[in-house]
């Protein structure tokens, strides 16, 4: 009789539970932008080209998918190399994988209150009464042990669905969790990447730097001759090693930026700044990609970490919304106890000594001084900044592809106006300083001959260095290509989460 009491009791709680409906708003996805471009007018898909090196022309290519590995599009082995370093050393890496397992931790034990909660208790206690109110249980006498075993059942019914919308919301922030750490990979090898073509970059400057200086000492000693036969002024001179000791004051910094970047560059593979890294850069040695990716802002939604994870952050407040509804209707709770209590242990089991019990308790909150209702009207206004910062950075997303996408045809023009301004004006040094050795240039023309060259020397550096740069920026703005990547959430408990 008990076990069919028990089964039916079960029975009927499964039954309710599962006909329970789930109230609050059931998510729904916002729609993409409908915006076909990225600008009011075509922007160009052939960039302008330089003659040297890191002036090819780049093709942006509608039909292009992004690779996982988007830096192997560089060409650089050492760069590679760093990058599998970082990945396996980073820190944050690391801290992002855990924090994806602590949020799917949280999803699994919200889950468990879909079951009933079972526990086993025994007791046993030695008991001496008064005389005139000894136990009958223990035939009258004073001292006694009872012994009670027993196994408890409780089982609260989700009729409002009340736990299904917080695991909702608790899986909605693990896919958010999931999301923030693709967007951690993808921050980390741009950093990577950004921090080695700056140390390229500053390489690059400072050897171009050592020119400049080797130039102006040349141009120095000319001048000192012409001062020993009489043809150049001490003033001349002076100027002259002042702008030879500016030159020299320019290396210092460059050094110290160099510097910083390796320290840098250690930092991001889990190095401290004492351990070496074997892999240096040079601007020659990187290969600039010739065809780069675009998407249109509707496949952009699905390919950026930061949107998915805003969208799942929506998807959990929009989940809570039915948590703080269904905290304000009914509450059903049903317990049982099935158990024995005995003198002896012995005979704990035994017949006439078993018990049972089986109750249902009904809660509806009356007054709470309005307490849930504002948690439902705070739940309510969460989801609308939700949504509102879903659009935001929706439309960030999209100003960040728009924004590389000018960059990155303005740096092609820049390139090639800064090659052709370096041309130019090494001819007119040349010029210059033929003409200041036959005494035929005023030392003043000079002077501003080497600047006008020094200055568009440096700038063509540092035009090719911001292709660089800002090729590596539209991979990221892109998402970066994360749903190809063969580890993405290595969490094995973690669900698809790429591009639908």
């Amino acid at each position: 009789m008990t076990k069919t009491l028990y089964r039916s009791v079960l029975a009927f709680s499964v039954a309710i539970a599962l006909a329970g409906c789930t109230v609050g708003p059931d998510y729904q996805r916002p729609e993409a932008p409908q915006a076909r471009a990225y600008a009011p007018t075509p922007i160009a898909t052939d960039t302008g080209s330089a003659a040297g090196p890191g002036g090819e022309a780049q093709h942006v290519l509608a039909s292009m998918d992004i690779p996982g590995q988007w830096w192997t599009l560089f060409h650089s082995a050492p760069l590679n190399g760093l990058i599998d370093d970082a990945l396996k050393h980073n820190a944050d890496i690391e801290a992002a994988h855990a924090a994806l397992q602590v949020a799917w931790e949280s999803v699994y034990a919200q889950r468990g209150a879909y079951f009933p909660t079972v526990n086993a208790s025994a007791n046993s206690t030695r008991q001496n009464d008064a005389n005139d109110v000894a136990s009958g249980v223990a035939s009258n006498a004073d001292l006694y042990t009872l012994t009670t075993a027993q196994v408890s059942v409780s089982y609260t019914l989700d009729i409002w669905g009340a736990n299904r919308r917080q695991v909702e919301s608790l899986a909605a922030q693990a896919n958010a969790q999931r999301f923030q750490l693709e967007a951690t990979y993808l921050t980390l090898t741009s950093n990577v990447v950004n921090a080695a073509i700056q140390e390229a970059s500053l390489r690059a400057q400072m050897e171009l730097t050592r020119k400049i200086i080797g130039e102006q000492e040349t141009i120095l000693a000319t001048l000192k001759r012409q001062h020993e036969l009489g043809d150049a002024s001490d003033a001349a001179i002076a100027v002259q090693v002042a702008v030879l000791e500016q030159s020299r004051a320019t290396l210092p910094p460059l050094d110290k930026q160099l510097a910083q970047q390796r320290d840098l560059l250690a930092t991001l593979t889990g190095r401290t700044p004492d351990q070496p890294i074997d892999a240096q850069f040079q601007l020659d040695a990187l290969q600039l990609p010739s065809e780069l990716p675009i998407s249109l802002p509707a496949q952009l939604v699905e390919q950026r970490p930061d949107v998915r994870a805003a969208e799942e952050q929506l998807h959990s407040a929009s989940a809570q919304v039915g948590v703080a509804i269904a905290n304000r209707l009914p509450n059903v709770q049903i317990n049982a106890a099935l158990g024995g209590a005995s003198e002896r242990t012995s005979q704990l089991f035994a017949a006439g000594s078993g018990f049972w019990a089986v109750g249902a308790t009904v809660t509806q909150p009356l007054f709470d001084g309005g307490s849930l209702k504002h948690k439902q009207r705070g739940a309510e206004a969460a989801y609308r900044q939700a949504a509102a910062q879903y659009r935001s950075t929706v439309l960030g997303a999209v100003q960040n592809v728009a924004d590389t996408l000018h960059a990155i045809d303005a740096d092609a023009r820049a390139l090639a106006a800064a090659e052709r301004a370096e041309q130019a004006a090494e001819h007119s040094l040349d010029i210059a300083r033929r003409q200041l050795a036959l005494g035929d240039l005023s030392e003043s023309a000079m002077l501003n001959a080497q600047l006008v060259w020094q200055q568009a020397a440096l700038s063509s550096v540092q035009a090719r260095a911001a292709r660089y740069a800002d090729t590596v920026a539209l991979f990221q703005a892109l998402g970066g290509g994360w749903w190809h990547r063969q580890d993405a959430g290595s969490v094995a408990s973690t669900p698809a989460a790429g591009p639908r």
